[in-house]
This record gives structure tokens, C-alpha cells and sequence, in this order.
């Protein structure tokens, strides 16, 4: 896989510099097959029914039979908690009871979750901050931050939007951010560790504080190994032999 580079901001939006992401989370070829499974049934799971019709054995009353069986030339009833009856039970309405979860693989949500990074990144809806730090938790700083942010790329209409404008991914839990960020609407403020797939699909942007601690516990998380100190491979002419490989090997 080819290698991956992007521009590091500040939160001055700013450029500080560049980082290396790995193609096995940012460089995943689209699935919306496994996108859309995996979200339908993660929404599915988290369903909770509250609608609940009581049955015949369940309504109060009934427990005398209305009329004599024979003889009063009238319908036969056992009684008056039938379904037809007015008063009576629901014959199959809806329970609270029933299970709408739907089980799904953990490499299933991993993939999935890739693939919708990578496909974030490709259309430049990431955006990786340096830094992220206020000195005391005001919502008027962090509107003047939010406000700076319009200078990277991509990023001004997305800061303008109502709704679901950016999720602010930290690398650990933050009060201070918390408590700024958190009368805004149009965003959310989640750990890296916890993001999830609703999350990304429900907000346009995703934007990344501190990479290197960031990336590393995404990373973790999707079982990626990164060794930014691998040499790279030999590239050798078809005509090489490996014990051609083997000397330059041992030269170095």
C-alpha cells in the first residue's frame, strides 16, 4: 500500500506540519455493502420498543363468563376480556419484550469502521490538530477557536452548518473542552477510543487532536501495527537471484 500523508494544523488553524497515516485504516477501498450492514444493525441493537399492547391475560376483569353457555340465544363467551371485546385484550399488537439485536462481528465493525475513515479522508473531511487546550472552560473561546478553523481548507462550511457539522475526537477525556464545546449544537466531542460508526456517518467532519496519542489508540483499538522504523524492501530485477538478495543483505 502506498504511503499516506496529510497536514497537521494548529488550533489557530494554522499548518504545523505533516504526519504518516496508515493505508490500512485511511487508505480502505469502499464497501457500502458492510457499511450498511453494519450500521443498520448496530441501530437495530440499540433499538428499545416501547410500545406494548396488553393481552387477554393480561387486562383486568373478565374473570366471571358473561351469559350462561345454552340457552339465552345469544353468542357463546367466556369471557369479556376477549379481543373482541370492547375493554379486552389486543390480539397481536406490539411488545415490549420482542429483540431487535442484530449480532455483528468485531472485524466486521473494525473493517467497517476503515472504511468510512478512509473514505472521510479521501473526500478531506479530516482534519488533525496539533493541540487542543483553553485555560478555563468558556464557551466564548471556544467559539473564537471553532471561528479560526474556517481557515483550513474544507473545513468553513462545515463550521457554519446547523447541524451535525464536526465531531471533535480527543485522546483522552478533557473537562474543560467539555464544558466550551458543549453548548454547541452542531458538534460533539467524543474519545478517540469511542468513536463509532453512527457518530461518523451522523457528522460531516472529524477532527483529530493530538495525532500521534490519537492514532496510536485508534490504532490499538483496529489491531493496525505500525513500525515507522521498517526498513524499506528491496527492489530487484527479475534477472537477481536470491542469493543476490542474501549479499546486499549482509553488505548493509
Amino acid at each position: 500500500m502506498t504511503e499516506l500523508k496529510t497536514k497537521i494544523y494548529t488550533q489557530q488553524g494554522k499548518e504545523s506540519g505533516e504526519i504518516d497515516l496508515s493505508p490500512k485504516v485511511f487508505g480502505v477501498k469502499w464497501n457500502s455493502d458492510l457499511v450498511h450492514q453494519v450500521a443498520t444493525s448496530l441501530a437495530s441493537s440499540a433499538r428499545k420498543p416501547w410500545a406494548h399492547a396488553k393481552t387477554r391475560g393480561e387486562v383486568s376483569g373478565g374473570g366471571k363468563k358473561p351469559w350462561r353457555q345454552k340457552g339465552t340465544g345469544r353468542a357463546r363467551h367466556g369471557s369479556t376480556r376477549s379481543p373482541i371485546w370492547v375493554g379486552g385484550g389486543v390480539a397481536h399488537g406490539p411488545r415490549k419484550d420482542k429483540n431487535y439485536a442484530r449480532k455483528v462481528n468485531r472485524v466486521m465493525k473494525d473493517k467497517a469502521l476503515s472504511v468510512i475513515l478512509s473514505r472521510k479522508f479521501r473526500e478531506g473531511e479530516i482534519v488533525f490538530l496539533n493541540n487542543l487546550e483553553l485555560d478555563e472552560a468558556k464557551t466564548k473561546q471556544a467559539k473564537s477557536i471553532l471561528t479560526s478553523w474556517k481557515l483550513i481548507p474544507n473545513m468553513k462550511t462545515s463550521v457554519d452548518k446547523k447541524d451535525n457539522a464536526l465531531v471533535i475526537a480527543l485522546p483522552s477525556k478533557n473537562e474543560t473542552l467539555m464544558r466550551s464545546f458543549g453548548n454547541f449544537s452542531n458538534l460533539a466531542l467524543e474519545e478517540i477510543r469511542n468513536i463509532n460508526l453512527p457518530t461518523l456517518l451522523k457528522y460531516k467532519n472529524l477532527v483529530v487532536v493530538n495525532p500521534k496519542e490519537s492514532l496510536q489508540a485508534l490504532y490499538k483499538r483496529l489491531g493496525v501495527k505500525e513500525d515507522l522504523s521498517a526498513e524499506p524492501e528491496l527492489s530487484l530485477s527479475p534477472k537477481k537471484t536470491s542469493r543476490t538478495l542474501k549479499k546486499a543483505t549482509l553488505k548493509k
